[in-house]
């Protein structure tokens, strides 16, 4: 016996009848999985070539901004390095920082060295890639498409600073959190702590300063928990936003001596470092010439020969 209901007006409908339906006999599985159990598809890689033995991704600013908001929108924790030449020199002396390096979804070259080594060889780099150029590009496309940004590291109020200007540069930049942390290692519950507020923010986009290699290593080691899409360790960008630092000029920029602005704006603690990475630098061009000369056939020895 089928009921009947009744809409305003008098239009009457009848409830549906159920039919019973014998059950299909038990089939293959289907080669194509239902479209929920596919995860999200991974991004095409990127041309890359080997500068003193780190692979660099051979893209402009304006690419390497636009892969980002690939991985922002495949909602998988990555992370980014801004590779200069201290951080070649750590991937070098340091299997810990080679497993940094291996993990990473793009690897920028932020040393014009670096650029500047890579047009010795086939595969070259179209420029350098500066976190400190890279964040503001970063800003802008997170004010359009809704990103929302974590500042974290650097000294008090500093990254502050920073997200206050860069929201007053791009309107509508969505700020998560901002946090300065202690310098010292964090307790188990003040890294919960800190974990729940980067993720209850919706963050999309987590910058760290950190410093080099300390912000690596910390976004190495919580990035899969955080489950944050992009991480990026950015070294003295707040900084130079906040205007507690400044940029070398662009005279300087362009011939490669930035590096030498910095070590004269602080020698007591950046003297030891940029002293490092110029030996470094001449045991690395020097293997370079002595690996062209073999290749011409020039000094082997007796045994070679």
């Amino acid at each position: 016996m089928s009921s009947a209901s009744q809409l305003p007006g008098g239009t009457q409908f009848s409830a549906p009848v159920v039919v019973p339906v014998s059950p299909l006999p038990p089939q293959a599985e289907p080669a194509v999985k239902p479209l929920e159990q596919i995860g999200p598809r991974p991004l095409p890689p990127l041309n890359r070539c080997s500068i003193w033995n780190v692979p660099f991704d051979q893209v402009d600013l304006s690419e390497a901004v636009d892969r980002i908001a690939r991985l922002i929108q495949r909602r998988q924790p990555s992370y980014v390095i801004t590779a200069n030449l201290n951080y070649v020199m750590l991937h070098n002396q340091s299997e810990q920082v080679q497993a940094i390096t291996r993990d990473a979804d793009l690897i920028l070259a932020d040393g014009q060295p670096i650029v500047w080594r890579s047009k010795l060889g086939r595969s070259k780099l179209p420029m350098r890639v500066a976190g400190s150029e890279m964040i503001y590009q970063l800003a802008q496309r997170a004010s359009l498409q809704g990103w929302k940004i974590f500042f974290l590291g650097g000294e008090p109020g500093v990254a502050a600073v920073c997200a206050e200007r860069l929201v007053r540069l791009y309107p509508g930049l969505q700020v998560a959190g901002v946090e300065s942390p202690p310098f010292r290692e964090l307790s188990a519950e003040e890294q919960l702590a800190q974990d729940q507020r980067i993720q209850e923010a919706g963050t999309d986009l987590l910058l760290v300063a950190f410093g080099q290699p300390k912000g690596e290593r910390w976004i190495h080691q919580h990035y899969r928990r955080l489950n944050v899409p992009v991480s990026i360790q950015l070294g003295a960008s707040f900084d130079f936003i906040a205007g507690t630092a400044t940029r070398a000029p662009q005279i300087w920029q362009k011939l490669g001596l930035e590096w030498a602005h910095r070590m004269m704006s602080d020698p007591r603690r950046l003297v030891p470092r940029y002293g490092a990475n110029a030996k470094f630098l001449f045991t690395a061009l020097l293997e370079d010439w002595q690996r062209k000369v073999r290749s011409w056939g020039m000094g082997l020895d007796e045994q070679e020969a």
